[in-house]
């Protein structure tokens, strides 16, 4: 499962970790939130150092379907319907700012990307209400939107009941531009780590990081992880952890020039692929969607498999070249989350919650980040920072995490009563599968990937949830708060910090 994006794979020259080093500020993670903090600060004449356990855009950022837009589908209609109107406001000027960021960036690194029309669409009648919901709330928020009627969308080879349009949005390889960032930051003086996992970070006696390589030391640190690796605010109960899937195809017939993103039924995203925004001669469209809670899907295989027969049915002749999916955190109370954390002496930084948008609110975080991090008073900050960093949390942002904290309980409760329950033999090594054991009544996880069976303790190392295979990806997802692990035990992703362990493989259980 490699994104289209990820074909140029030669690795970014990095150095080796040396541990007790001591820099200005650590960051976490190698992503668009981590890198555009990084050039940031790098610009600033800070001595800054990236800590990445993987490669540069390991993860939701080289997943990222390339869309850069400030209408975002229902987004701002679902921001609106609990929060006043200056609140959206201040959320499309920071994306605004972010996206005006990236670009400049783009044009100084020399990295193309194609200007499109982006269109929130409803599939059926159904979707007309929240079309226009999302119409007034971009209106209101300063955005020259239009609504359209089916006969203006004519040429959009899917059903199509109405559609909101925004003219002069983006799309842009992802990986291509985060490579660009990192290679930006390198010759500026930076240091980058890859391949090197972050194991803890603390803030007495004095900031670090931890590794598996030794500490790191600095003056301030910022968690670009997704997640927050830390469980101090607890925030990953006031988010939630979702993964959705993009499919690319070589498409014999005309591709649409807009981008489109569904507001009703079944996600479907679309996004052309052209010369100046993807390897256009890999593939020249990509459709996404099927969203669903991380560890909570009866089949993510079968989500991907939807989207391929949902192209073949209204793109004649397409065909499949590459599938992946990508996690990202939605925010119970709709703005994403960046700042200092809680207990963290002023000292640790992290941002999380950009419900998919991360193109435009990560770079909008890492303005952010640097701003306090350099000390800019309130009076010298975009007026939407202040707006953000002061807004209250209203009764539905309350509500909406009670339902997902019953929704989380009830997998939690779930998960153990199937574990109690089920006794089944090892996978067959052509299946490329796993299943829940129980042994003793602690459940375990067994699967059989290239040949390989492993059993590995199937609770997540977070808090205790228990764990569900996934077929798509072969791994072990939690339902609880989106922790991801590899069939040998290997941590991935999520607010889980330790592997899980490795259990003697048996015949059955």
């Amino acid at each position: 499962m490699n994104p289209l994006w990820k074909i140029d794979t030669s690795p970014l020259l990095g150095s080796p970790l040396e541990p007790g080093a001591q820099h200005d500020v650590v960051i976490v993670g190698a992503g668009i939130t981590g890198l555009t903090t990084a050039v940031m600060l790098t610009r600033a004449g800070l001595d800054v150092a990236v800590i990445e356990s993987g490669d540069i855009a390991e993860l939701a950022t080289g997943g990222n379907t390339g869309k850069l837009s400030l209408l975002q589908g229902k987004r701002l209609a679902e921001i609106r319907r609990h929060h006043p109107a200056a609140l959206v406001r201040a959320y499309v000027d920071a994306n605004r700012q972010g996206m005006e960021w990236l670009l400049a960036f783009a044009e100084t690194a020399g990295v193309p990307y194609t200007w499109r029309p982006d269109h929130s669409y409803a599939q059926t009648p159904d979707g007309l209400e929240t079309l226009r919901a999302q119409h007034a709330a971009a209106r209101e928020a300063g955005l020259a939107t239009r609504m359209l009627t089916p006969g203006d969308l004519d040429a959009a080879p899917f059903p199509a009941a109405g559609a909101v349009a925004l003219d002069d949005q983006v799309t842009i390889d992802p990986v291509t531009v985060t490579r660009a960032l990192a290679g930006e930051f390198l010759e500026e003086g930076g240091t980058l780590h890859t391949g090197i996992r972050a194991t803890g970070v603390h803030a007495l006696p004095s900031p670090r990081v931890e590794t598996a390589d030794g500490p790191v030391f600095a003056d301030h640190i910022v968690l670009a992880t997704g997640s927050p690796i830390l469980d101090r605010g607890l925030y990953f109960t006031k988010t939630s952890g979702m993964r959705s899937y993009c499919v690319s195809f070589r498409v014999p017939g005309e591709v649409p020039t807009g981008t489109f993103l569904s507001v009703d039924g079944s996600t479907r995203s679309i996004r052309p692929v052209s010369e100046t925004d993807g390897p256009a001669d890999t593939a020249q469209l990509v459709v996404g969607g099927n969203g669903h809670p991380v560890g909570r899907s009866d089949s993510e295989a079968a989500a991907i498999d939807d989207l391929v027969s949902w192209t073949a049915q209204h793109f004649p002749g397409a065909e499949e070249t590459h599938r992946w999916s990508a996690q990202d955190y939605t925010s119970h109370n709709q703005i994403p989350f960046v700042g200092a954390m809680p207990r963290g002496l002023g000292a640790i930084r992290f941002a999380t919650g950009y419900a998919k948008w991360g193109l435009s609110n990560a770079p909008a975080a890492a303005l952010r980040l640097t701003a306090e991090i350099l000390g800019t008073g309130w009076r010298d900050r975009p007026r939407w920072m202040n707006a953000i960093a002061t807004r209250l949390t209203v009764p539905a942002d309350l509500a909406k995490g009670a339902v997902e904290g019953a929704k989380v309980a009830a997998a939690a409760a779930s998960g153990w009563v199937g574990a109690e329950s089920r006794s089944v033999p090892v996978p067959r090594p052509e299946e490329g599968s796993g299943v829940r054991a129980n042994r003793a009544g602690v459940p375990v996880g067994i699967s059989t990937v290239d040949g390989v069976t492993r059993a590995v303790s199937a609770v997540c190392t977070h808090l205790g949830g228990v764990l569900e295979w996934n077929d798509a990806e072969c791994t072990w997802d939690c339902p609880l708060h989106a922790s991801r692990f590899a069939p040998d035990g290997t941590r991935i992703e999520g607010p889980a910090l330790k592997d899980l362990p490795e259990l003697p493989r048996v015949g059955s259980s």
